[in-house]
């Protein structure tokens, strides 16, 4: 998935490169370009950051570095959210359940993130949809995490 998002950044014409970053900073975006902390060991880790920063891309306007400002905390939540959506959707949820993945440790290899990424986006569609929703032939619940087939 990593690679599906670079190769969106690259289409949209936004540069990734990396740099060291001292502090919990694991990346940034600004003007057109998207810079992940070189220090990063995993795949499943940039993938996640890069998710988020693409989510800036598409949804976040100006500076919002200053988090004790309303507006640019609802900026960085509708970039993660939009990160949530596009790197682990739905159906992707249902297809790891599907493949035997049921522990979030599994999960989370399977879907080639970080468990702390899934379970903010695990988070994020109980807000959504609440505990359970419906998808295609199958529900879905969050908390506990399972999946149903055919109900």
């Amino acid at each position: 998935m990593y690679e599906c998002l670079l190769m969106e950044a690259h289409a949209e014409r936004v540069e990734v490169i990396y740099q060291p970053f001292r502090g919990k900073i694991k990346g940034l975006y600004c003007d057109n370009v998207i810079a992940i902390n070189s220090n990063l060991q995993t795949t499943a880790e940039k993938a996640c950051i890069l998710a988020e920063e693409l989510g800036h891309y598409y949804t976040s306007v100006g500076d919002i570095l200053d988090q004790s400002v309303l507006q640019n905390r609802k900026q960085e939540q509708r970039a993660r959210r939009w990160g949530y959506e596009k790197l682990v959707p739905l159906d992707r949820l249902i297809a790891a359940y599907g493949a035997g993945a049921h522990s979030s440790h599994e999960l989370a290899e399977c879907l080639n993130i970080t468990e702390a990424f899934l379970c903010s986006t695990l988070q994020h569609y109980m807000v959504k949809y609440g505990t359970c929703c419906r998808i295609g032939h199958a529900w879905i619940c969050f908390k506990p995490f399972r999946v149903y087939r055919g109900l």
